[in-house]
């Protein structure tokens, strides 16, 4: 049995999203932020020495990065779904989409966040920071003008992997119509409905 270290309003939730795409049966283990710090609780360091989430546990396994987790679980339990076949040129494509989310696309979605606690001392990045988010928004956006989903007319990990970037980037999408119709398209798929149900409130699952 699979069982995943949830985090609350966490990269974690995109994980239970694709166990309930794949139907495999996971248990949850609710952890919950420090209201104050937004910190995670001491209690994963249990689980694994960086503390963090998602984390999975399977069987003698032990997974982390949520890069990682898709890979694995669609790999050893998605019985060759939502993924392109390895012998395929798309593989590699959808291989670079799930490094990219975290590799890349979040880093200036991070930085926002975090430089703009640091009010006017933090004005001095913010034009870079601006610029790198409208070219990684920009070039998810143009890679979504001409499909439905990441790697075409067919849903996969990628989408679940690079849904977090496009959550995180709420307050900006409208600047993006086809990133934004992507997140309204995912968001309103009945697993990704389901992995709410089980996962607990999501402050990022709102549009």
């Amino acid at each position: 049995m699979i069982i995943v270290h949830h985090l609350n309003d966490s990269r974690s939730q995109r994980v239970l999203w694709l166990l309930e795409e794949l139907g495999l049966p996971y248990e949850i283990r609710h952890h919950q932020r420090n209201a104050v710090t937004r910190l995670a609780p001491p209690e994963l360091l249990e689980v694994h020495p960086l503390g963090k989430s998602p984390v999975i546990t399977d069987g003698p396994r032990t997974v982390f990065e949520s890069g990682a987790i898709v890979d694995y679980i669609i790999r050893r339990h998605g019985g060759g779904r939502l993924q392109p076949s390895a012998d395929q040129p798309a593989y590699d494509e959808y291989q670079q989409w799930l490094h990219y989310s975290e590799g890349s696309a979040m880093l200036p979605l991070m930085l926002r966040l975090y430089v703009g606690r640091l009010g006017e001392a933090g004005a001095p990045l913010q034009p870079r920071i601006s610029s790198e988010l409208a070219n990684h928004l920009g070039f998810v956006d143009r890679r979504l003008a001409d499909r439905e989903w990441i790697m075409g007319d067919t849903f996969s990990g990628a989408d679940i992997q690079m849904s977090f970037v496009g959550e995180a980037a709420r307050d900006l999408r409208k600047q993006y119509p086809h990133l934004d119709a992507w997140v309204r398209r995912f968001q309103a798929r009945p697993a990704y409905q389901r992995a709410l149900e089980r996962g607990g409130p999501y402050a990022l699952a709102a549009s």
